[in-house]
């Protein structure tokens, strides 16, 4: 044990003067191994950190960095990734699986350095390699930095609140039979509140969340949506939300009845106790329209006031927009706007130096005739970015970047700027389906000023998609419905106070587009937040050049970097 110790205690020695720590450092162990939960009257063996579902909480301020050794003694090789957390000039500790290192093996570890920079409010980590993070996953809190406070009034309590999908069967069983076919993979069985599905499943009444909370006071409410495949609404009975914060970055308080939050985001919201003492329903559905398949349960928890009343024989549940309501997810969206005060400056790029047009599509890949694929025939599903469906390399891409004297040509070829047939996006009915494949990405110069539009298409399954940028937030400075409109469309961007978020929802046939400033360098994955699109290549890597100076420039590898061999 002694030695064990020692060991641990000189990687954690090596990556602190490795590191450039400002703030407070704060060190985490964590062991990554199968778990037993019984759910749904059903006991399934699941991968957790430190045997909990779902997975432990990081506290610190902004500013502060913070060392997590993780230990895997779990079956199988896995990355965790730091959702939200910029990383300045470190990607090497990022995690996306064979984007930025090799999975660490069973038996192995890594010390693993989290660079906290401007990110205020809620964060969160996850795994990155399969579909691990069903249940491996959690929350990073991060409190305002010393001597700052909240822009509201510091609140009575604070509670994670995280959304996940439960699967009775191995989830990694799930994705080997999906891939095996071709096709969709199965739903999962439930939804989970703080890793409880609640009354309205099977042996779940007993075991369904709560939070206590007390009249007249006002919870803060850190809500992460951990959930692999839908994008969700979320309500309170008889209380309503304020919205102080998104991905990490605070916005101009509003309030409202319900959220929309896809896989990926998170949302800090206040509630006030303000109704009579009892129970009332936190309920959580999805938002869906398409023809895909996808879990249509429901989710409950609820909030109990303390004190002393009879128990209601009927508890209050929230309405809820319909299911395929996109009106009602869209205009929540565009409610979201920076505070951009001079305590929380943004800075919008305006002289953009580098357009992408970005089709977002579902496509197919013919198979041979040996595979067993069965979708429209010998098919099986794809994915892609302006056709072209990402490919992950079988080595560390950014270990690959370096070695090659930082020469994108060596490692990828570049995605083009553009569709590389213009179509209407929308309304297409006689485009093909098919779409090729390769390692593909984007390179930048540091300092370039930055606009994406993505725009969904009519191809294949259509339906929203959430797309996250690592080592980046970025601003969504506007979003519509139908084709993209060059000559009109960005006339009417929000230039003054865009939410600055990682995460963002590309409508059903219809736009986002997003800017942001490339002065991070390093290799940076950019992908669809839905599990099963991201493992059918819709994806992407966006390489930022170093810059002219050291504190422009990556940082070296660390010496203990998971081997790829």
């Amino acid at each position: 044990m002694g030695l064990i110790s020692g060991v641990f205690g000189f990687i954690f020695l090596s990556a602190l003067l490795f590191s450039n720590a400002q703030g407070a450092v704060h060190k985490y162990y964590w062991v990554v191994k199968q778990t037993n939960f019984t759910k749904l009257c059903t006991t399934s063996t699941v991968l957790t950190v430190n045997d909990s579902f779902p997975g432990p909480e990081i506290h610190a301020r902004k500013g502060d960095t913070v060392f997590v050794t993780v230990q895997n003694d779990g079956p199988y090789g896995i990355t965790i990734h730091w959702h939200g957390v910029r990383q300045p000039r470190n990607p090497w500790s990022d995690g996306p699986e064979y984007i930025t290192q090799c999975p660490i093996k069973p038996g192995g570890n890594f010390t693993q350095e989290i660079n906290l920079s401007t990110e205020e409010g809620t964060v969160w980590w996850h795994a990155h390699s399969d579909w691990s993070r069903a249940t491996v996953h959690g929350a990073i809190k991060v409190f305002p930095s010393k001597g700052t406070s909240y822009p509201f009034h510091k609140p009575d309590g604070d509670q994670t609140i995280v959304f996940s999908s439960w699967y009775k069967s191995k989830v990694m069983d799930v994705l080997d039979e999906a891939l095996s076919t071709g096709g969709d993979p199965n739903v999962s069985d439930a939804y989970t509140i703080n890793g409880e599905p609640g009354d309205l499943y099977n042996c779940s009444k007993e075991t369904m969340y709560s939070l206590l909370v007390e009249t007249g006071k006002t919870y803060l409410l850190r809500i992460v949506n951990a959930i692999l495949n839908e994008e969700m609404f979320f309500a309170i009975a008889n209380h309503n939300m304020t919205v102080v914060g998104s991905d990490g970055a605070y916005v101009k308080p509003f309030s409202t009845d319900y959220l929309f939050i896809t896989p990926g985001q998170t949302m800090d919201v206040l509630v006030t106790a303000n109704q009579s003492a009892s129970y009332y329903y936190m309920v959580l559905t999805p938002f869906l329209d398409t023809d895909s398949s996808y879990d249509n349960t429901t989710s409950r928890a609820l909030i109990k006031y303390s004190g002393n009343y009879t128990t209601p024989s009927s508890i209050p549940t929230p309405t809820f927009p319909n299911i395929s309501d996109s009106i009602s997810a869209q205009l929540f969206v565009v409610r979201l706007k920076s505070l951009a005060d001079a305590a929380h400056p943004i800075n919008v790029p305006k002289n953009i130096t580098r357009q992408y047009f970005m089709t977002v599509s579902v496509n197919l890949f013919a198979c041979p005739n040996s595979t067993g694929c069965t979708v429209a025939g010998n098919n099986k599903l794809a994915a892609s970015l302006n056709n072209n469906s990402f490919v992950l390399p079988s080595t560390a891409l950014l270990q690959e970047y370096y070695d090659n004297n930082f020469n994108v040509n060596r490692i990828a070829d570049q995605l083009p700027n553009k569709p590389p047939t213009p179509f209407n996006y929308t309304t297409v009915a006689n485009m093909s389906t098919y779409t090729s494949e390769g390692r593909r990405v984007i390179t930048l110069n540091y300092s370039d000023e930055v606009e994406i539009v993505f725009q969904g298409t009519n191809i294949g399954a259509t339906q929203n998609h959430p797309m996250h940028l690592h080592g980046y937030s970025f601003y969504l400075v506007g979003t519509g419905s139908a084709d993209f409109d060059n000559g009109t469309d960005p006339g009417r961007f929000n230039l003054v106070d865009p939410p600055e978020v990682n995460t963002i929802a590309v409508p059903r046939k219809g736009w986002s587009a997003i800017r942001f400033k490339a002065d991070n360098p390093g290799v940076w994955f950019m992908h669809c937040h839905f599990e099963r699109h991201t493992t059918w290549g819709m994806s992407t890597v966006v390489i930022v050049k170093n810059g002219g100076t050291k504190k422009t420039s990556m940082r070296p590898p660390p010496s203990y970097m998971p081997s790829c061999s």
